[in-house]
């Protein structure tokens, strides 16, 4: 497996790459990297999944862990479908959402696989160490 790391902190992004980010359903993109989404990277006020200019938002606001599995599962399958893309996750649902890297990572150990996503270094290493 290839450790494909997220930058800590993203200012710009390359043509290809999309800001992956933890939004609500209702898509008030008002805090956190979805603000960053919104004002940067073409986020658009009132759509809460999906891609959206160059960004990817994954709904993490509307309950617990569970009810987030299917929309990163979608996001997963749309970035096999997307090997033009690169997809830069970031820590998706550990901010406003008061998940913790340990509870969310997880979700994303398909994501291992997929070449063209990357992801967080802490959400690695909760992945890595699930695999020992």
């Amino acid at each position: 497996m290839v450790k494909r790391e997220t930058p800590a902190f993203i200012t710009d992004l390359q043509e290809n790459e999309i800001f992956v980010f933890g939004s609500n359903l209702e898509g008030t993109h008002a805090g956190g990297a979805a603000r960053l989404a919104h004002d940067n990277f073409g986020a658009i006020w009132g759509q809460g999944v999906g891609l959206q200019g160059s960004t990817y938002a994954i709904p993490t606001m509307h309950g617990g862990v569970e009810d987030i599995r299917p929309h990163v599962n979608e996001f997963i399958e749309f970035a096999k479908s997307r090997p033009d893309l690169e997809f830069l996750v970031t820590r998706i649902g550990c901010g406003i959402a008061g998940f913790q890297d340990y509870e969310i990572a997880p979700l994303f150990t398909d994501a291992a696989e997929v070449e063209n996503i990357c992801l967080p270094e802490s959400f690695w290493e909760v992945i890595n160490n699930q695999n020992k």
